[in-house]
């Protein structure tokens, strides 16, 4: 992609009202452009990242064992009234009425929707376990939005939803979604420690935050240093190895600072693994039996030919917030550092004198050899000055800048530069190609 023709309108300053580091970044590297309190456009180099998130999360899901949908963002009011959740949701809810007089609500979670497909359709308890997934924007009407895509008010999550014949089944789907949680934020590159949490208006008697270190992060968090340096899980996904993984993470201190018990964090950690930081929620996941399934009739024939109740959870995924907690997670003075998994582009090439025939055939030339090769190229082919170019490819973060200039070549040499670290090397192009794309 040509820089030159794409659209990318960076900004030198962030407004003023822009209160955190990653709103600013988003906002300074032409991400998003706010169109409502709490309601962003997503531009092309914020959709391309938000692209590369969701289809992380949905690999994991599947890996997992979750099978997609689409359920529509409107939802009647009625389903709501049969889970008594209507009235107790409160203000956050969007409610609205059609021509028809019909009350609907634009859905800012989906239990209710996903228990009416399923109660039309299952009927057995040879078809469980069952866990249906979907990535769809939600809208709560926030108070007070703000910090930008980390409280907006339209936000695009991944929500799943577990059917099981019992809870023993149901702990086991729990346990799965707590491990692709494990596996779905380490492929992002975030150290993300799953944390006890309240059910709040989801429900339910058993639920967990994951939550990202930041030092920008939102709330205090405490937790055992150890639950951040280990690995992700990996993909056995038996309900023997998921029960490991659950037991052997849930057994270290982690609590957020409503939740925080600071007796119990001395009596359970060794002092030199206290940690106590900032964190970010990504994703939160709740089991809670029969709460939506017993008012809803949602049964299926039990072996025993009896119908039963089926045990259900629901594991959301904050999407769009996620690429504001990366940007928390992985700054500097100069702008985002992107992992590699999430980057818009894999790197970008400089032409450091568009004019000069050799510089740009050169730049052409590698272009399509790291395009050939499978790599996903920003081209900066502008007539900006070298400063200027440097700093907007410091500022939108791409993992690598490949630097081709008239002097450069003269000598054989171009520049390679890894967005992360700083480092710089001198290596002619083909060296540089082969590095870019070992």
């Amino acid at each position: 992609m040509r820089l030159s023709r794409f659209f990318l309108p960076t900004l030198k300053e962030a407004p003023s009202d822009a209160q955190i580091v990653s709103h600013q970044l988003m906002l300074r590297a032409g991400m998003i452009k706010q169109e409502a309190a709490g309601i962003y456009a997503w531009l092309p180099l914020g959709l391309k990242v938000l692209r590369k998130i969701e289809q992380i999360v949905r690999e994991e899901q599947m890996r997992a064992g979750a099978v997609e949908l689409l359920m529509p963002t409107l939802q009647l009011a009625d389903l709501w009234r049969e889970s008594g959740r209507y009235d107790a949701y409160g203000p956050e809810m969007l409610r609205i009425t059609d021509r028809h007089e019909r009350e609907l609500l634009y859905g800012p979670t989906n239990e209710e929707m996903i228990t009416d497909i399923f109660r039309a359709y299952v009927k057995s308890y040879k078809s469980l376990p069952l866990n249906l997934f979907h990535i769809q924007w939600k809208f709560r009407d926030e108070r007070r939005p703000r910090f930008g895509v980390m409280r907006g008010r339209e936000f695009l999550m991944k929500d799943a939803y577990s059917f099981d014949v019992d809870e023993a089944a149901a702990r086991v789907a729990y346990n799965r979604m707590f491990v692709a949680y494990l596996n779905t934020f380490a492929r992002m590159g975030l150290k993300a420690v799953p944390m006890r949490a309240d059910t709040g208006p989801i429900g339910g008697d058993l639920s967990h935050e994951f939550i990202v270190l930041a030092e920008t992060g939102e709330s205090e968090v405490f937790c055992d240093r150890k639950l951040v340096e280990m690995p992700a899980p990996g993909d056995d996904f038996s309900p023997e190895a998921v029960q490991a993984v659950f037991d052997e993470r849930t057994a270290l201190y982690a609590a957020t600072e409503e939740m925080h018990d600071p007796s119990q964090f001395e009596a359970k950690t060794a002092e030199g693994d206290r940690l106590s930081a900032r964190g970010i929620e990504v994703g939160h996941i709740f089991y809670f039996g029969t709460k939506y399934s017993a008012p809803m009739k949602a049964k299926v024939a039990g072996p025993d030919g009896q119908d039963a109740e089926v045990h259900m959870g629901s594991y959301g995924v904050g999407v769009s917030r996620l690429l504001g907690a990366i940007i928390e997670a992985s700054h500097d003075a100069g702008g985002i550092i992107w992992p590699d998994a999430v980057a818009p582009f894999d790197v970008v090439v400089i032409n450091l004198r568009a004019n000069d025939e050799a510089v740009s055939a050169a730049c052409e030339y590698a272009v399509a050899q790291l395009e050939t090769l499978g790599k996903d190229v920003l081209y900066d082919d502008t007539d900006e000055r070298p400063g200027g170019k440097f700093a907007t490819a410091d500022l939108i973060g791409v993992p690598w800048q490949l630097t081709i200039g008239p002097k450069g070549l003269a000598d054989g040499v171009v520049e390679l530069k890894r967005r992360a670290t700083g480092e710089k090397v001198s290596v002619p192009l083909a060296e540089a190609i082969e590095r870019l794309t070992a």
